[in-house]
């Protein structure tokens, strides 16, 4: 359903970008914010799904300040080389690709980030500094503790699994205290439950979180 296009950055950075787009009239739009592993088979299948349900869906590959085309499987070797690629680039470049996003899916209407793992973190980032964006999701999103004291100027939506070694119970709470007027939600799963690639995937959480996210869109864009 979606193809590659290129976006430019607001500091003249051009960028790939995987879109898609909705059979019929617009819901609004998604931005699909990347985990470490780039915009791979499950990053492109979501924007897809995102289209499907109505909205111009589009993936920035955001690791393309530091390499191109980035894919890379769930493995070991993958989370070490995405964890370098991520520190190299930073958080405020990655918001300027995102912003740029945003802008390439104004005309459909009103735009939401919707991201996982890394991209969850930035996709509340977003929420927090971003003028463009109508409501923000975040799943699994284990460096928002990092920007807990920054105040989302829309709503936002946020996904975590109890048993997820990567975002401890402490966490959560010092999230969901600073947060109290977020969509707070966790499933009995462990990190990366959305994804069937991942060996924690969890179908039910999965599903559960898919419905309440497509509702949030549904209320806060179209």
């Amino acid at each position: 359903m979606g193809a590659w296009n290129e976006l430019l950055a607001e500091d003249g950075h051009p960028l790939d970008a995987y879109r898609a787009d909705p059979a019929g009239p617009s819901r609004g739009g998604v931005v699909v914010v990347q985990e470490i592993f780039g915009v791979n088979r499950h990053v492109r299948a979501l924007v897809d799904a995102y289209a499907a349900e109505g909205y111009a869906a589009i993936a920035p590959a955001i690791f393309d300040r530091a390499k191109k085309k980035v894919d890379l499987d769930y493995t070991p070797e993958g989370t070490t080389e995405g964890r370098a690629l991520r520190a190299q680039i930073g958080w405020d470049a990655p918001l300027l690709d995102l912003d740029a996003a945003v802008r390439a899916l104004a005309p459909s209407g009103r735009v939401a980030t919707v991201g996982f793992c890394w991209g969850g973190s930035l996709s509340f980032l977003m929420a927090c500094r971003s003028p463009r964006v109508a409501c923000a999701v975040a799943y699994y999103g284990g460096q928002i503790i990092q920007f807990v004291d920054e105040r989302p100027r829309v709503p936002v939506l946020m996904h975590f699994g109890e048993r997820d070694a990567l975002i401890p119970e402490a966490d959560r709470d010092r999230i969901r205290a600073a947060h109290p007027d977020a969509e707070i939600h966790v499933y009995p799963a462990g990190h990366g439950f959305n994804c069937t690639d991942r060996k924690d995937h969890d179908p039910a959480s999965a599903r559960l979180a898919g419905e309440r996210t497509l509702a949030f869109l549904k209320k806060h864009v179209g």
